[in-house]
């Protein structure tokens, strides 16, 4: 408890210097957080809407290609498909610009069936299947625009140019999008007056054991066709969508360690500075019976402690940003960026605990271990 003190009187000695040192350490881990934050949110948001049983089937040329409708019977009589679930994009907008989220029209019928782990309760699936305009809402959106169930929403698409008027019976949990709005596509093909042809479809396999054969013969079925098509696992469909980011995602990661590198040089430089101005105080310290690992243990305690307050501002920051940014990424839907990962925040700490131990440790350890006599002859 008496080094603590002692810590903490040395931070108080230049309280200048010590707010400014926490401050760039802050700032500096403050960019590493949300630069690392981003890969490792689209990754968790990822894994945890994958399953195992359900699959993506698009169209070959690219997902902006329709398929027919009459896709849907022959994919569902393939051996160990369970149910299938045509799918046409909206791409509505609720007020303006700004409010945008995903929105798609699917078949009511297996809804249920194919989205078990999306926790929509029997009434919401009930009233999705008897009501035309009925849609189900993710608790992110509902949150967001302050919604309700019974609620009646209007959504504007600029890819068809109309507006279609929802009315929402249910709400979407568990591992669906956060930020999300489904209604059914027989209501979107009366508007489209083009019934017949989907965006793709969604499949649930029996078994998992099942997904790669089901894979190759849903596949096989369409080859060389008009429209072929490509089936895949959802984890690797989402994992696909976020393949373009992947070079940014790198980019973010490698700028996040030049700034770390960069605050290391400016921290030693920093503690450098400050053990050569208390080389007088170290040595009278030697002398009156500290040892040169006590000594050492106190200015590397000081600069640890200054890492781990910069550390903690730079994540507080972090998160706050995050919230910020949330309000834009949800236009994109499928990624929730309101927090920031446990792992990136222990990541972070850990860096700040580097910074500052290596930061003081040269110098430190150069003060402690100088000879006592040449130290206490240049004191006097």
């Amino acid at each position: 408890m008496k080094y603590l003190v002692l810590i903490f009187k040395n931070l108080g000695r230049s309280k200048r210097r010590t707010i400014l040192t926490v401050s760039s350490i802050g700032i500096s881990l403050f960019i590493f957080a949300v630069l690392t934050s981003v890969p490792a949110i689209a990754n968790k948001a990822v894994a945890d809407t994958a399953s195992t049983v359900r699959l993506i089937c698009l169209n070959k040329a690219g997902l902006g290609y329709f398929m027919p409708e009459a896709y849907k019977r022959k994919i569902a009589a393939v051996p160990h498909v369970e149910a299938v679930v045509p799918q046409s994009w909206f791409g509505g907008i609720y007020h303006d610009v700004n409010d945008q989220f995903p929105n798609l029209a699917v078949d009511p019928d297996q809804v249920g069936v194919v989205w078990p782990d999306w926790n929509m309760s029997k009434s919401a699936i009930n009233d999705f299947q008897k009501i035309r305009t009925a849609a189900l809402v993710g608790h992110g959106t509902m949150e967001r625009f302050h919604l309700h169930i019974g609620q009646q929403i209007m959504l504007h698409s600029p890819i068809y140019g109309f507006n279609l008027t929802f009315k929402i019976v249910g709400v979407t949990d568990g591992k669906a999008p956060a930020n999300f709005l489904m209604f059914r596509r027989d209501y979107l093909e009366q508007a489209l007056k083009r019934p017949g042809v989907v965006l793709d479809f969604v499949l649930r396999a029996d078994s998992s054991e099942m997904v790669p054969g089901i894979i190759a013969a849903v596949d096989k079925q369409f080859a060389n066709s008009s429209a072929e098509t490509l089936t895949e696992s959802d984890g690797v469909f989402m994992g696909s969508l976020l393949e373009s980011y992947r070079g940014l995602f790198w980019y973010f990661e490698v700028l996040g360690a030049i700034v770390v590198f960069t605050i290391l040089l400016v921290a030693a430089n920093t503690a450098a500075m400050t053990i050569r101005e208390r080389r007088n105080e170290v040595a009278v310290m030697r002398a009156i019976g500290f040892t040169a690992s006590q000594v050492m243990a106190l200015m590397i305690g000081e600069a640890v402690f200054i890492g781990v307050i910069g550390g903690a501002l730079g994540s507080a920051a972090a998160l706050i940003a995050l919230r910020l940014l949330s309000h834009y990424a949800e236009a994109i839907g499928l990624v929730e960026m309101g927090s920031i990962p446990a792992s990136v925040v222990i990541k972070t700490m850990g860096v700040a605990i580097v910074i500052g131990f290596v930061s003081a440790y040269f110098p430190a350890r150069s003060a402690a271990h100088r000879n006592i006599v040449d130290a206490l002859r240049t004191v006097a």
